[in-house]
């Protein structure tokens, strides 16, 4: 069963009076392109973290984002003091040595400074317990993305089957061709031929040559070699997950077959169903590179 790149997943974690939420989501990508934002009293398991993440998402372009607020939904804060004196400290001296006056609500001039209250919950006093509990939120989220994947990984194996049945189809349709095909393309060279005034051929060496060249214009080996591409393509859907690149792999293939039908096809019916295989076909494509 195949899975999607694009996800998202979500978990709450609640310990002591902190609420830990993290938020994954991917997108497709070549590679593994990881972004992590986190508060700062947890780098100390931003490494594991980062490794778990690659372990299990393998490649796309993911965000995780985790949050630590208080668990009631109200942040407690207090005063931070020791910052407010020293900003005092400075004003009052950049007040000295400008010759400005004091401001006149201390109040309200502290109280705007950067950092005048300080978040109780975003200390970087954090215990055992609590990096666990960050880790086992990291991991659920990835469970609810690897889930939400596999939702979107079903539908687009879907698309893909109704893709390459369609496109059985249509090459069902340029074998009815052929026949008539070589029919006119003999019929074109002997009336040219009949054309041409006062000039004798030898007819054993023209049906030699017509042979020859409808021949050239065969395409059993094309279409044989199409329907094992399309075989494999749906075997390949039905392996273990990871095979995005496999299945790219295996649609450019189809397009080198189906391109070689066309320039071989020299009659206006089998082009328009070439086009048609390869306006499939290019939807395939698009939609092979959100496989993981």
């Amino acid at each position: 069963m195949i899975l999607s790149m694009t996800g998202f997943g979500k978990a709450v974690r609640v310990i002591g009076n902190k609420k830990i939420t993290v938020e994954i989501k991917s997108l497709n990508s070549k590679q593994m392109d990881l972004s992590v934002r986190m508060p700062q009293s947890y780098r100390a398991v931003e490494l594991d973290l980062r490794n778990l993440i690659n372990e299990r998402l393998m490649r796309g372009k993911v965000e995780m984002n985790l949050t630590c607020e208080a668990a009631e939904g109200e942040t407690p804060t207090s005063v931070n003091i020791p910052m407010l004196k020293l900003y005092k400290r400075q004003i009052e001296q950049m007040s000295t040595e400008l010759g400005i006056g004091l401001p006149g609500d201390w109040y309200a001039t502290l109280l705007r400074m950067p950092d005048a209250l300080k978040n109780e919950i975003n200390s970087n006093e954090v215990d055992e317990d609590e990096l666990v509990a960050v880790r086992q939120a990291v991991s659920a989220a990835l469970d609810a993305l690897i889930d939400f994947r596999r939702q979107e990984g079903a539908r687009l194996e879907l698309f893909f089957r109704e893709k390459i049945e369609c496109i059985g189809r249509l090459l069902g349709e340029v074998e009815q061709y052929e026949g008539v095909r070589t029919e006119k393309i003999k019929a074109r060279i002997l009336d040219s031929l009949q054309q041409l005034k006062g000039v004798d051929y030898d007819k054993n060496r023209f049906e030699q040559e017509l042979i020859f060249y409808i021949e050239k214009l065969d395409i059993t080996e094309e279409k044989l070699r199409l329907r094992n591409h399309m075989a494999y393509f749906l075997d390949t859907l039905s392996a273990e997950q990871g095979q995005g690149k496999k299945l790219g792999f295996i649609a450019q293939e189809m397009g080198r077959e189906i391109n070689t039908t066309g320039s071989k096809a020299n009659q206006a019916e089998m082009q328009k169903t070439v086009v048609a295989m390869k306006d499939q076909l290019e939807q395939i494509k698009e939609q092979v590179l959100n496989v993981l």
